[in-house]
């Protein structure tokens, strides 16, 4: 039996809103939907006959029935051993390079069924790009909104799809309100990669694709690189699901990880706060696309790092340009984001057991560090 959605929810004031509606956030606090839905058991077995994309997991997705239509073969990404302990799941060979399109192939198709005037994101280019990419499968109108200054091969990726692109001078939380306030506009569909829960339920997919490779089990530490926190909290998702439905006997911690330079969440964390109490200051940094100062998802990513025993780490510029260069070596090359994982864990003593990271983003999208 297919799993049931009901409506978007807030997590803080419990107002809901049917799914129909282009209502981007809460009316009241004006925060981030989650999604009143319960998946149902995906059975293991069953999955070596079923289509070699994310909607294999249909069970554990909401229902959408333009999900097939926009697919562009997402997910089933490679798992590859690093070290005796430490395998990466290649996320960066997807569609559009990034694992951004984990969610925006689930926004495409929520999008595609309400049919609105015109789709909106805003991104430091991942997000932009795969929403502009899934939204020319669909058939719809995109506008991507993005920090001046943004890698110019990723303008031109987004260009191509057919979005329109409008830079906003100043840093990404400035690009965010510019286009929450576009958000507005009558017709618009928000295709936030934050504030749309559609979003979190793609990437959560990443995680039931590990508990696939390793044959009905998961890793002891799953490591993720955090700005607005898709990736993690799409983790913590499928984590619970499939410990609620008897799928894995435990949960693995998952570990966060972010730049040096903006670290909002790693601070409130080791700190002790359940949520921030000020954005972050502003800084240059190599990872631009976890560069989030003020992230409006803080609470529930601070709460699902502590519900599984996992912690904060940061690293510096030259970690990360180590690390590019590190990973490049192996034959594997990632975009600055995208190897903050790996240059966290290897700066920190192993945890017992398999870790997991993600290697998000191609390094052709932006080159190597200077």
């Amino acid at each position: 039996m297919l799993a049931l959605m009901t409506a978007y929810e807030c997590p803080r004031c419990r107002i809901q809103s049917p799914v129909s509606a282009l209502t981007w956030c809460c009316p009241k606090c004006r925060g981030p939907w989650d999604l009143a839905f319960t998946s149902a058991p995906v059975s293991l077995p069953s999955l070596a006959s079923r289509v070699n994309s994310l909607w294999r997991y249909e069970e554990a997705l909401p229902p959408l029935p333009y999900g097939p239509e926009v697919s562009l073969g997402e997910g089933r990404t490679p798992l590859v051993r690093l070290t005796d302990s430490v395998s990466a799941k290649l996320d960066f060979l997807m569609p559009t390079l990034s694992f951004k399109d984990r969610g925006a192939a689930l926004l495409a198709a929520h999008a595609r069924r309400l049919e609105p005037r015109t789709v909106l994101a805003d991104s430091s280019g991942n997000a932009g790009t795969a929403i502009a990419a899934y939204g020319a499968r669909a058939g719809l109108d995109c506008v991507v909104y993005v920090p001046e200054g943004t890698s110019p091969k990723k303008l031109e990726q987004i260009r191509a799809h057919g979005a329109r692109v409008v830079e906003v001078p100043g840093d990404r939380e400035a690009t965010a309100r510019a286009a929450r306030e576009a958000a507005d506009d009558e017709g618009v569909f928000y295709a936030s990669h934050v504030y749309n829960p559609y979003f979190l339920h793609g990437t959560k997919t990443y995680v039931y694709e590990l508990w696939e490779e390793l044959g009905g089990r998961l890793p002891d530490t799953i490591v993720v690189p955090v700005g607005n926190g898709t990736l993690l909290l799409g983790a913590a998702l499928a984590v619970e699901e499939l410990y609620g439905h008897g799928l894995v006997e435990r949960r693995p911690a998952l570990v966060a990880v972010q730049a040096e330079a903006v670290s909002p969440l790693a601070a409130a964390f080791h700190a002790g706060a359940e949520d921030l109490t000020e954005p972050a200051p502003s800084r240059a940094t190599l990872a631009e696309g976890i560069a989030i100062p003020a992230p409006p998802r803080a609470r529930q990513i601070l709460r699902a790092v502590r519900a599984t025993g996992g912690t904060f780490l940061t690293v510096t510029e030259e970690q990360i340009r180590a690390a590019q260069r590190d990973l490049a070596r192996r034959g594997l090359f990632v975009e600055a984001t995208g190897v903050a994982c790996w240059a966290a864990v290897s700066a920190t003593p192993p945890r017992p057991g398999l870790t997991v990271v993600p290697l998000c983003g191609a390094g052709a999208k932006t080159g190597l560090a200077a």
